[in-house]
């Protein structure tokens, strides 16, 4: 289902289809997870953990007048994992942090994203990863666009996709990659421009779109 609404539904819709910031806790349990297209899990490579890091992860919504845009980064060339990958700003938590806390502070770390500028509506899907950490989403709301300075260290690129792109279940499609050593493995991927969305990242946007508009197995049939 596409999203094409005024802003002011757009932001109505966000905020009563997420859950309340005051809901989070560090061992809120994972609803979607890398292995959701893989179900027969590859022990080796990804063995099962038994506490996951908590992380979390920004989705900052930019309310654009022609339309709203989801803010985007690529990781620099140097960082010695996920290099090159498109992420949402964010990363683990500090201790004593919440994960509204670690949202806000990452942002501000990565692309020196003021707090003060992300009005935060609330938590999308909690998300496991095959490296064993759990990501809460972290809806953010932003009236203008941003001034933003990537951190060297850690941002290649910063971009906007639009925000009908992202729920666009016609833009989703699963792709897959066979490892040398255990069996397929599947992730959800949403191509833009010269921009290779996939992955946690691209699973974390299929939580949301769920959130906003209910599961859509339409995406099934964009298989690679």
């Amino acid at each position: 289902m596409s999203a094409t609404h005024p802003l002011h539904d757009l932001k109505t819709r966000l905020t009563a289809g997420l859950d309340p910031i005051e809901t989070w806790s560090p061992d809120r349990r994972p609803v979607r997870s890398d292995f959701d297209l893989n179900p027969d899990r590859d022990r080796t490579m990804f063995p099962a953990v038994s506490a996951l890091r908590p992380a979390a992860v920004l989705i900052p919504i930019i309310a654009h007048a022609e339309g709203p845009t989801v803010l985007l980064t690529r990781r620099s060339d140097t960082l010695t994992s996920h290099t090159g990958q498109i992420a949402f700003p964010g990363g683990r938590l500090d201790a004593g942090e919440t994960a509204v806390q670690a949202a806000l502070r990452e942002a501000d770390e990565e692309v020196a994203l003021s707090p003060s500028v992300v009005e935060v509506l609330g938590l999308g899907d909690t998300y496991e990863t095959g490296t064993g950490f759990r990501i809460t989403p972290v809806v953010g709301w932003l009236t203008e666009p941003p001034r933003l300075t990537p951190s060297a260290d850690e941002v290649a690129e910063v971009f906007e996709v639009p925000f009908d792109f992202l729920m666009d279940v016609a833009n989703h499609r699963r792709d897959h990659y066979d490892p040398e050593t255990g069996p397929r493995r599947w992730y959800w991927a949403m191509p833009w421009q010269e921009r290779y969305i996939w992955g946690v990242t691209a699973g974390i946007v299929r939580g949301l779109h769920a959130r906003l508009y209910g599961e859509d197995t339409r995406a099934d049939e964009n298989a690679a």
